[in-house]
């Protein structure tokens, strides 16, 4: 005797029957196929829920599950006594769920993704005198107020905003110590210079390492950061100025010139009040006084007062 069942369960046996039968050829086709002729049931009668089942099994194994849910919910309207549409209308939403929680964490990570800059592409180098190691940062049009360098004895951190408003940051763990104290930057319109002070005169190797060489060695002018030059030979460009500035010194002048140099010599050599004597009483006078004596000069205005053989005229 056949047990007690349902039209929509006869219907879902036959259909998993024929998917086992033809399990050897295209199931795509075959589940495409039962759609298609659900379809056309419904268009002969709407209100056929047997075809609506069908057509909603059909789009749920070929992952149409939205499709699906509809053609449940359709059927269930019409035929609100089988609990079958409820069984796959309550797969369906399952399915649906996750499908929706796996896409919105995907586009969450994709968002995040977006909204991470990435980090801005600056160059840096690096080269050494006998007294300082220089790190040269090269980012055009930073503002001073925007760059900070912090220095200790073994390692350098510099921080600069660019202009686009992004943050460049650079750690460098150094390979030998430096006077934090001693060490300066200076921001200029292409780059960000860093000037690090040697405790004693050595060669660095390599800008970055772990601890001390074992052996030092003392430092010997570096012809590979000598100024380029289109010559066919190197000139070591920080000597010649030491050179020319001790010819300056040396320098045998005469008449004005040798005048000229004196005033500045003391002007450069003074205290600060006879720089301010100097100034005050060069100016007011017109340039016909230069008096180094602030105690006089400070305490009244100095009048012109020129050579007995010149005539001094206001222009």
């Amino acid at each position: 005797m056949m047990p007690n069942v349902t039209v929509n369960e006869l219907m879902l046996i036959s259909f998993y029957r024929n998917m086992l039968v033809t399990s050897s050829g295209n199931t795509e086709n075959l589940l495409t196929n039962a759609v298609a002729d659900a379809k056309k049931s419904l268009e002969l009668n709407p209100s056929n829920a047997v075809a609506l089942l069908r057509k909603g099994l059909g789009e749920y194994h070929t992952k149409n599950y939205a499709s699906a849910l509809e053609s449940f919910r359709e059927g269930q309207r019409l035929d609100n006594v089988d609990d079958t549409f409820s069984i796959w209308i309550k797969r369906c939403e399952e399915t649906l769920n996750v499908q929706l929680s796996f896409l919105s964490a995907a586009s969450q990570t994709e968002a995040n993704t977006q909204q991470q800059p990435l980090p801005p592409k600056i160059k840096y180098d690096w080269y050494q005198t006998e007294s300082q190691v220089i790190v040269t940062i090269m980012i055009k049009n930073a503002q001073k107020d925007d760059v900070s360098v912090q220095f200790s004895e073994k390692e350098m951190n510099a921080s600069v905003r660019l202009p686009s408003g992004e943050d460049y940051n650079l750690k460098l763990v150094l390979l030998h110590s430096i006077v934090p104290e001693q060490s300066t930057f200076k921001v200029l319109s292409t780059k960000v210079e860093i000037k690090m002070k040697k405790p004693e005169a050595v060669r660095w190797e390599k800008l970055e390492g772990q601890g001390d060489s074992p052996k030092l060695k003392q430092f010997t002018p570096d012809t590979q950061h000598l100024y380029p030059s289109s010559s066919h030979y190197t000139r070591n460009w920080d000597k010649l100025v030491v050179e020319i500035k001790e010819e300056e010194k040396n320098e045998k002048l005469e008449g004005d010139a040798a005048l000229n140099k004196l005033f500045q010599q003391i002007y450069s050599d003074g205290t600060d009040e006879v720089k301010r004597a100097m100034n005050k009483s060069f100016m007011e006078s017109g340039g016909t006084v230069l008096s180094t004596n602030w105690s006089d000069v400070g305490k009244r205005k100095v009048e012109v007062n020129p050579p007995d053989d010149m005539e001094w005229k206001k222009f």
